[in-house]
């Protein structure tokens, strides 16, 4: 990495405004990798439908085969040349943390919000993965949020390292505020 960049990642809970802060970071000069795009990608390479369990079951496969740190050494390089300031959206096992934590100038930020508020925001939002009940969604996070499998998902363990956490329960308007206080932090 060079001096000059900075890597935010960012964890957090389904639904709690990960990608509008992503939108908001990205209207700062930001650019944008997303690991939920990259292990898509890599689920579609390997057949796999191209659905949320897909994402978390190539996840789950890349860790245990490459180590928890794999996922994130590949954004990395990608990230290296890209740019000055980059935002890595949806960082969920802690072995990824560690290994961006060791490359240099990187910032966790974490996002959540009360469950019920953030499964209403999944059903408007409405893409193909959101499509699900209220019981699949609470008993699909409860099985990212602490899993002790070293190379599971384990969001509880990540959102417990972040530098800042955003509380995204109100406005639009207060979760830029909240994105703009965590930016003056950063930039110190």
């Amino acid at each position: 990495m060079n001096k000059s960049q900075l890597i935010v990642g960012i964890t957090g809970t389904n639904g709690a405004g990960k990608g509008t802060v992503v939108e908001i970071l990205q209207q700062k000069d930001f650019e944008h990798l997303s690991v939920g795009g990259y292990l898509m990608e890599e689920a579609i390479k390997a057949g796999w439908a191209e659905n949320r369990e897909s994402q978390i079951r190539m996840g789950n496969k890349l860790r245990e085969k490459y180590g928890t740190g794999y996922i994130m050494e590949q954004l990395y390089e990608k990230a290296l040349k890209m740019g000055n300031k980059v935002v890595i959206e949806s960082i969920r096992n802690e072995g990824e943390v560690t290994t961006l934590r060791a490359k240099g100038k990187f910032f966790l930020l974490a996002v959540n919000a009360d469950r019920e508020l953030r499964y209403e925001r999944i059903v408007k939002r409405g893409g193909l993965r959101d499509k699900v009940s209220y019981e699949e969604f609470s008993k699909s996070e409860d099985g990212e949020m602490t899993s002790t499998e070293v190379n599971k998902q384990n969001l509880f363990r990540c959102m417990e390292l972040a530098d800042y956490t955003i509380e995204n329960v109100g406005t639009m308007g207060e979760l830029r505020q909240k994105v703009e206080e965590m930016l003056k932090i950063i930039e110190k």
